[in-house]
């Protein structure tokens, strides 16, 4: 993660700064000055360059009548104006404008006088935000190179006011929790499985959250059988982990419940070769829901939240669970297994019983890397969403339209539960072939949820990038933290900040 500091005097007569410019070409506070310091250099550059567009950069090196080694101008505005969205992604392009340019520290001047959306010091630090979201990188396990590419490291916000002393902390542990998702992620099998990934959930114990790992034998004696039956064919056996967050009295937590399946073969229904490599990251929802609780307790988010996260290996040996088996669930529910790829669900049902049952929730969210159906039907662009509350779907919409992490909703129904009718068992865990996988894969999960307001997210197709995305590389994307944190404060904080 990037470094950023807090600038409340002037300017260094050093180094790189960054000045914002309005659309077209007005001139904020700071740009205003220097323009009248340099004789007018700013204001000529721009008029060479004609009017910048959102996040357009003009390079002035060593700008005339100016100390400063490089001076950037930045466009900033849109006709629509700007949301928080904006102004990250504006972070994130400069960030890879400075890297690509070999700039390893910059500052901002301050945005006085221009249109942004926000107050000048909550631009600013959307902007850093989005910086520090866009610089991640995962090198635990390479070597650096002699001539490794200069990386951008600090970004310093010029303020006109001292804020306050929260303010640099919230950048900070924003990007903080998004980033121990996407390390959860990129992790190797053989480094995060089942046992130590529900270790490095001991790490948010630090931050205020109560952890509670439960051993396979407790696991057993709950009569959690689905997950400790896609376990089964793994050295490595199953953990669950309960965080709880009691940032409020509320005596009802929301409860975010992920999916962590550290690495998928499918079983004895066997993933072909080609991409299993990319299956260490079918534990993308557990990821989330860890980044989550990192956020709210880190935040001292004013909510009661648990997270549950369902922690197993699905790996073919002589004691792998078989195409045909029939496996009785922790609700009493039998399952008729047709596939063993299709296990996350399996993972879903007892995770979601036990919440149900043992912690009680106002409402549940699951997230989980659910199924390749939900990816031809959206895509890589949006996640797939679930509900059967129309307020909790309200709210997820609204937190996934903030945030910039897309949500589709997509149906549920009698007519979906038909697909996943067994001859044998009172279920089975995969339904019609080709069609309507995703919902077929969400009524399954739906049977273990009782009356409790819920969603599923299935995150199949957002978990993992193989593309540069706006705020993030390439890999993982830690989808889902940033979504559960503002559902959160939507759902549970929204009133109490009125009150």
């Amino acid at each position: 993660m990037i470094e950023v500091s807090l600038l409340t005097g002037a300017l260094p007569e050093s180094g790189t700064v960054v000045v914002a410019v309005g659309v077209p070409a007005k001139l904020g506070s700071a740009a205003a000055t220097l323009d009248q310091t340099s004789g007018g250099t700013l204001s000529k550059a721009l008029e060479a360059a004609g009017p910048l567009k959102q996040g357009k950069v003009v390079d002035l090196v060593l700008p005339r009548g100016l100390p400063h080694a490089r001076l950037i101008l930045l466009g900033v505005g849109k006709p629509e104006g700007l949301e928080r969205l904006d102004r990250e992604e504006l972070g994130a392009g400069l960030a890879r404008k400075l890297q690509g340019l070999g700039v390893k520290e910059a500052v901002l001047a301050e945005l006085g006088g221009l249109e942004l959306g926000a107050a000048p010091a909550e631009a600013a630090a959307d902007i850093a935000r989005g910086a520090a979201l866009a610089t991640y990188s995962f090198r635990q396990y390479q070597r650096p190179e002699p001539e490794e590419e200069t990386r951008f490291e600090q970004l310093t916000l010029q303020l006109a006011e001292a804020p306050d002393d929260a303010y640099l902390g919230a950048i900070e542990n924003a990007v903080a929790a998004v980033e121990r998702a996407r390390d959860l992620v990129t992790e190797p099998a053989n480094m995060l499985y089942p046992e130590s990934f529900a270790k490095r959930c001991l790490e948010l114990e630090k931050l205020g959250c109560e952890v509670r790992i439960m051993s396979p034998a407790e696991l057993e004696r709950l009569g959690m059988r689905a997950i400790l039956a896609v376990g089964q064919g793994s050295v490595r056996p199953p953990y669950v982990v309960v965080m709880r967050w009691r940032g409020s009295e509320d005596e009802k937590p929301i409860a975010l419940v992920g999916k962590g399946v550290c690495f998928d073969t499918g079983g004895i229904s066997l993933k072909p070769a080609a991409g299993m490599e990319e299956m260490k990251w079918d534990m993308g929802g557990a990821a989330a829901v860890v980044g989550a609780m990192h956020s709210l307790a880190g935040r001292k988010a004013r909510a009661h939240v648990v997270g549950v996260i369902g922690l197993v290996e699905n790996m073919p040996s002589g004691n792998a669970m078989r195409p045909g088996d029939v496996i009785t669930a922790m609700s009493g529910k039998t399952i008729e297994v047709v596939n063993t790829d299709a296990e996350g669900r399996l993972v879903l049902a007892d995770l979601l019983h036990y919440t149900k049952e043992e912690l009680k929730p106002r409402a549940m969210i699951d997230l989980a890397t659910l199924t390749g159906a939900v990816v031809v039907a959206l895509g890589h662009e949006n996640g797939g969403m679930f509900a059967t509350d129309e307020e909790l779907a309200s709210k997820l919409l609204e937190a996934a339209k903030s945030v910039g992490e897309g949500l589709w909703r997509l149906p549920l129904g009698k007519a979906y539960s038909k697909h996943i009718k067994s001859q044998i068992a009172d279920i089975k865990n995969v339904g019609r072939g080709r069609e309507a996988g995703a919902s077929a894969g969400a009524v399954f999960v739906q049977e273990f949820v009782g009356d409790v307001p819920w969603a599923h997210l299935d995150i199949a197709g957002v978990t993992w990038s193989s593309r540069d995305l706006p705020l993030a590389p390439k890999g993982a994307t830690g989808f889902g933290v940033r979504l559960l944190d503002e559902v959160v404060r939507l759902t549970c904080e929204a009133n109490k900040a009125r009150a």
